[in-house]
């Protein structure tokens, strides 16, 4: 595995620190280097603004409006945008629907979805999840039955991040009961503004209405809307998957967070020096360093597999869970660095009085830790992931 990169591929970077320099709003970069929530405005200004680059839908062929930049370009770009503490990409529509839609669906469904995610005109959300069909999601229960030339749609989908925002959902849906759970999926595409769909607000632990409830109460959806045959739902699903589990793990986000977690608790005053020099803090520190290193390479050689023309495979489950329990663990040591001044809530400070306490980015840690608590859920949790592994890799 060649791990040096090209004369091309470094003034590739140089050409992304350029544009980063030069195009990214000092509004965004605010809220987020404090760790404020975004507007939806916000997040779709900085697609566009990417997308004026092409590095936006990086992953699509050229054929589709993508700029299929190699995996080892986009490694670099996803490196320097986080690096720059850019905004993630909303990944349900450009790196979820979008890749679904120009693999598995028809030339008119093509040229329907397609233009609308790539310039993120339309905003999707994920309809996977059920009360009691989380992790087993193949257990699912919402019915999609055919009359005519439309499907009736009768289910509850949850934990839909951003739907109070979504103009259309992909969801999963039950258009035939088997004995074989994973049978009779099928994967369908509803417009969110069809009656009978209903959005609630899930108010997380942090405080935050991120996730949502979404009601289905005979909701008409076009045949057309059908991505595929039906029953190939848990097969798109699985496609699907592999790819959502990789980007997951989060790794350039990570090494800017650890970056960050060290020049902080430099400064940070113990006794006659910093914690940074404290043994007990740096030993931490330096676990969670080799743990990031050793993924980061799982992630490369992943990347390697796909410049040969491979696919995700078990691997994706793997860079699921040690990327998510590490970003769980640097955002812990970033509750363990700031103590009490860490306590209290932005929403807190905010609501009650413009003085706040501590340093300016305290506010923002322990909603920012509550809210990680998702990561080893999400995506399928890191248990279903240990799973996969034992049986893909292991063979049990």
């Amino acid at each position: 595995m060649d791990l040096a990169f090209s004369q091309e591929e470094l003034d590739f970077q140089e050409d992304v620190r350029d544009f980063l320099a030069s195009e990214y709003p000092l509004d965004i970069k605010e809220k987020q280097d404090k760790r404020l929530p975004l507007e939806k405005e916000d997040m779709i200004t900085w697609q566009k603004i990417l997308a004026t680059k092409g590095w936006f839908a990086i992953n699509w062929p050229k054929e589709f409006g993508g700029t299929d930049l190699s995996p080892t370009k986009n490694y670099i770009l996803q490196n320097e945008l986080a690096s720059a503490n850019t905004p993630i990409l909303i990944p349900f529509g450009v790196n979820m629907c979008g890749p679904v839609v120009y693999t598995f669906g028809t030339a008119e469904q093509k040229k329907k979805y397609l233009p609308g995610i790539l310039n993120s005109d339309v905003w999707w959300c994920q309809g996977y999840s059920e009360p009691g069909s989380g992790s087993d999601l193949a257990s699912l229960q919402t019915k999609a039955e055919l009359q005519g030339n439309s499907y009736i749609v009768n289910g509850t989908k949850t934990w839909t991040t951003l739907a109070q925002h979504a103009d259309w959902i992909f969801c999963l849906v039950r258009t035939e009961t088997t004995g074989i759970k994973q049978e009779g999926i099928s994967f369908l595409l509803i417009d969110m503004k069809s009656k009978g769909v209903e959005v609630k607000p899930i108010i997380t632990i942090d405080g935050s209405h991120e996730v949502n409830i979404v009601y289905f109460d005979d909701v008409k959806v076009p045949r057309n809307n059908l991505i595929g045959d039906e029953g190939q739902g848990w097969n798109i699903a699985k496609f699907l998957l592999r790819h959502e589990r990789t980007g997951i793990a989060g790794i350039a986000a990570l090494k800017r967070e650890l970056k960050r977690l060290k020049e902080i608790s430099a400064n940070v005053i113990v006794g006659e020096g910093s914690l940074l020099d404290d043994s007990k803090f740096r030993d931490k520190l330096e676990a969670a360093e080799i743990e990031l290193t050793a993924t980061e390479f799982t992630e490369l050689r992943t990347l390697s597999q796909i410049s040969s023309g491979g696919a995700p495979g078990p691997e994706s489950s793997i860079l699921k869970i040690k990327g998510t329990e590490l970003q769980q663990n640097i955002s812990e040591l970033f509750i363990e660095m700031l103590a009490y001044y860490s306590h209290p809530f932005l929403t807190e400070t905010e609501l009650g009085s413009n003085e706040s306490i501590g340093p300016d980015y305290a506010g923002a840690a322990m909603p920012h830790y509550l809210n990680f608590r998702k990561v080893s859920i999400y995506g399928g949790s890191n248990e279903i992931q240990r799973n996969v592994i034992s049986k893909a890799i292991l063979g049990l």
